[in-house]
């Protein structure tokens, strides 16, 4: 009995990835100390090689979009948003023209919609940095289609696990899943050696609870603020960096996760972290 090579593709399921995009167009631009950001764009620059398959499309989850409900990118060719601010003149002339995807915007809509969960669909927003950054490095070509996913305002870890549980059927569709933030984001902390300690107890916690059966880390990620150092790594206004990972475990179904990338950066511990 034979089979076609579409039927023994159709059925692969894309993982979901929670990846730390770094500071602002930090791969593009020199850094003090020179290597600071080597090993994180290693690390997204091996991403491609590792998944089952190239994906259909790509659904960003990005911290640096929150909207009253959750929005999704429907415009068939997003413009950059380039909102980070006193970097190089030449970081703002960065390009990567990916084509968006009107059709998986309006399915991501309706299984939010499906969900009980409020969303939007927005034809007018643009490819925010915490997209193009990372993606010029994962997928150079910007040939795979990509749609963005707000996070909701209020930033309610329950609301976010339960979008990613909405979602977690694009995966047997061909859509990579990505979570695009940062396990660590305190801004005073970044470079200061007495934040070393408390990110990598935190740092810690996440792991473990990243690699813990899938009822316990939802209960564990609902409550995420009792984690040790919880607020020191993420302060209020600063927690929007955490929550892609709470849309990309939700994602994850039963699968469970491990961590696929840590190194110190800044004096603090940053991750990466892989279901499925």
């Amino acid at each position: 009995m034979t089979h076609s090579t579409a039927t023994l593709t159709e059925h692969i399921i894309q993982p979901v990835i929670f990846i730390p995009h770094g500071a602002g167009p930090c791969f593009f631009m020199d850094w003090n100390p020179a290597d600071a950001w080597d090993g994180m764009a290693a690390f997204l620059k091996g991403v491609a090689a590792s998944l089952p398959s190239r994906p259909r499309a790509i659904l960003l989850i990005s911290a640096h979009w929150l909207a009253p409900g959750f929005s999704v990118t429907a415009g068939a060719q997003p413009e950059l948003i380039f909102d980070y601010y006193g970097f190089p003149k030449h970081t703002y002339e960065l390009t990567y023209p990916a084509p968006g995807a009107p059709a998986l915007a309006e399915r991501v809509s309706s299984l939010l919609s499906e969900a009980g969960l409020t969303s939007h669909q927005d034809s007018q927003r643009g490819f925010d940095h915490g997209m193009f950054i990372p993606l010029k490095l994962m997928f150079p070509d910007a040939d795979i289609p990509v749609v963005q996913l707000s996070l909701q305002e209020g930033l309610d870890p329950a609301a976010h696990l339960a979008a990613g549980e909405a979602l977690q059927p694009l995966r047997e569709d061909g859509v990579l899943i990505i979570g695009s933030g940062m396990s660590f984001h305190n801004m005073r902390g970044y470079g200061d050696a007495r934040f070393t300690p408390l990110s990598e107890a935190f740092d810690d916690w996440l792991t473990q609870v990243v690699a813990a059966d899938p009822g316990h880390r939802q209960t564990a990620l609902r409550d995420w603020v009792s984690a040790p150092y919880a607020r020191q790594c993420h302060p209020p206004g600063g927690d929007e960096h955490l929550m892609p990972l709470m849309v990309a475990a939700g994602a994850a179904g039963l699968d469970v996760g491990q961590k696929v990338f840590s190194e110190q950066v800044l004096k603090t511990q940053l991750s990466g972290y892989r279901f499925g």
